[in-house]
């Protein structure tokens, strides 16, 4: 158990570590090639930061594990939206665009149904057969995947924020990034492995650890790279890790997992998957209220006090 905890302490420390560097590297990218920084958070970080996310669930697709495979990217999405945004939020009000407005958050609601729409498909209708996410709705969610990257680069708006900072070339930026990923997939492997292994001593459920400790391993990239890019004054960054990541994980990750094996959705039940919907309505519903221009700190509130709340329905649950 001491080792176990030593390495998720060493775990941890390497993904706040790879977070640093990726946020400069990113932003330095931004500025270099004239993308702006809620594109560059929205792609280049968004997926590098979900990479943990992809080996987990499609090493349970592969092993016919459809609980971790499902339950981790559900569970990566409601604690990415409702604590990683939420606290980001709490500790510096995110900036929105127009363009988040009228849709990024339009687009990450919209994932998020259509993943509640073919997975949960028969326990929506009450036709009592078993809920499948199948090899055709795996592909149609693959390509759904890449007009999203299209349009993200097409649609490339947005400012730079935050001071100057230090000049880099691209390669110097670029090599900054994959350090920083490194640090991140790397660090956030060893949290996982150790946390799991504390969990399975503790004697735990296959979906507990996979919608609480998995999800929240495999999201602290996410956690370590929003949090350090909103102090550093870069909340679009921060607000584009948060939804790439999400649309990331359902349409690729999943989009893959389920054509490397159809994943049953038997493990998830309607609370669940309402909580995945309730917490993208949030994000948009905070986005056009009061007509504001940016996420504060009772926004951030409100998520983090929901994802308590559905801790604690889980451990009710266990």
């Amino acid at each position: 158990m001491t080792i176990q905890i030593l390495l998720l302490l060493a775990g941890l420390a390497l993904v706040v570590l790879g977070a640093d560097w990726l946020v400069d590297g990113a932003s330095s990218i931004a500025r270099k090639t004239g993308l702006s920084e809620f594109v560059i958070g929205l792609t280049i970080v968004g997926f590098g930061t979900s990479c943990p996310e992809l080996v987990v669930s499609l090493t349970g697709a592969f092993e016919g594990n459809a609980d971790v495979a499902i339950g981790n990217v559900v569970g990566s999405n409601i604690f990415n939206t409702l604590l990683i945004l939420g606290l980001t939020a709490v500790l510096v009000p995110v900036g929105i665009t127009k363009e988040n407005k009228t849709t990024d958050i339009p687009i990450m609601v919209g994932v998020t149904l259509l993943l509640i729409l073919c997975g949960m498909s028969h326990t929506l209708l009450g036709l009592g057969k078993a809920d499948m996410l199948t090899r055709i709705e795996g592909a149609v969610f693959l390509t759904v995947f890449v007009l999203y990257l299209w349009h993200c680069f097409r649609s490339n708006t947005g400012v730079v924020e935050g001071e100057e900072g230090k000049r880099r070339s691209v390669p110097v930026s670029t090599v900054l990034v994959l350090a920083g990923l490194a640090g991140l997939i790397f660090g956030g492997k060893l949290f996982v492995n150790s946390a799991t292994g504390i969990a399975q001593m503790l004697g735990v459920s296959d979906k507990f650890i996979a919608i609480t400790i998995l999800a929240g391993g495999t999201s602290l990239p996410e956690l370590a790279t929003s949090v350090v890019a909103a102090l550093k004054g870069k909340g679009q960054l921060a607000l584009g890790n948060i939804l790439g990541s999400n649309v990331f994980n359902i349409l690729l990750i999943l989009g893959l997992s389920s054509i490397v094996c159809p994943l049953s959705f038997a493990s998830m039940n309607l609370v669940d998957m309402g909580i995945l919907l309730l917490s993208a309505l949030l994000v948009l519903l905070s986005a056009f209220s009061f007509r504001k221009n940016s996420m504060d700190r009772a926004d951030g509130a409100i998520l983090l006090l929901c994802y308590a709340g559905y801790l604690f329905w889980l451990f009710r649950n266990m």
